[in-house]
């Protein structure tokens, strides 16, 4: 039985396996392309002859879930070759040392995310130790525009900056059906709590960052849109758990823009806001000066 055949089989017995396991179910997306995450934090299995690629691997206990979604969809946990991340964070990337230490696969990661990896977040411009992870060596480093390849599947990267330095969204072609889909694994220019974009002094480009990376998104094909949340695709709202593969589920090219859209806004209210608070203490500063008896 071929692994793609295995996949299918299990697939159509996934409901009560998974009222067993209590455990969020695995899906096919598109093609040789898988969801293993849970049902927010999402982890990618793209599948090959020559082994598998995984893209996002949640926190420390979310290896031994991967393995458990895996296995449902028919495939081994060994049989993962590269580890890639859509950005250093410990809820995508916590996971990722013990993965390489479970499957000896090799951690690929864009040249601006390599220290935040290594150094286990440690280096991270807004969390604290809240956000440490186990570190984690990079095998191979790539950059801004490279290709993952294996198998005769092909990802390209795309740095999307801002959400950390090395954010990457991972596009890559898919033929089903006798149509080719443009999927895209969007890394979102979402704001964290206390991101500050005028006085950064730990990322001074984060501005300029953030702006380019929607400039970047507008510009970038997508038919299948995912990202590093089930939220922000809308994973619930087109897919429950027994629903029949249907490659055109995550055909939402609007969808994307729409987000892309919607963050942007919220990207120059927040500036706009900052400045005016800037402004308004500058203002409050000048008032103190001027001698208050004329």
């Amino acid at each position: 039985m071929t692994r793609f055949l295995a996949a299918t089989v299990a697939l159509a017995s996934l409901a009560p396996v998974q009222a067993r396991a209590a455990l969020f179910p695995p899906l096919r997306i598109i093609g040789n392309v898988y969801y293993v995450g849970d049902d927010d934090l999402a982890s990618f299995l793209i599948t090959t002859p020559k082994g598998d690629i995984l893209i996002n691997n949640g926190f420390e206990y979310s290896a031994e879930e991967i393995r458990a979604r895996m296995k449902m969809l028919g495939f081994k946990i060994t049989d993962i070759k590269i580890l890639l991340v859509t950005h250093a964070h410990s809820d995508h990337a916590a996971a990722t040392a013990t993965l390489k230490r479970i499957t000896g696969a090799k951690l690929m990661a864009i040249e601006q995310e390599t220290e935040l990896l290594e150094t286990g977040g440690r280096t991270d411009y807004l969390f604290g130790s809240s956000g440490w992870f186990p570190p984690a060596k990079v095998d191979r480093q790539f950059k801004d525009g490279d290709r993952i390849e294996l198998g005769g599947s092909s990802l390209t990267a795309h740095l999307t900056p801002g959400h950390t330095k090395g954010s990457v969204s991972y596009s890559m072609d898919v033929a089903e059906g006798g149509r080719t889909y443009h999927v895209l694994i969007a890394n979102l220019g979402s704001i964290n709590p206390g991101t500050e974009f005028l006085h950064n002094d730990r990322y001074p480009k984060i501005r300029e960052d953030y702006a380019a990376t929607f400039r970047i998104q507008k510009e970038l094909a997508c038919d299948v849109f995912l990202t590093s949340h089930a939220s922000q695709f809308g994973l619930l709202a087109k897919w429950k758990p027994g629903m029949p593969y249907d490659p055109e589920r995550f055909v939402d090219p609007e969808g994307y823009h729409r987000a892309v859209e919607r963050l942007e806004q919220r990207f120059l209210e927040t500036v706009q806001a900052q400045r005016d608070e800037d402004q308004a203490a500058r203002d409050y500063v000048n008032f103190k000066k001027i001698p208050q008896d004329r």
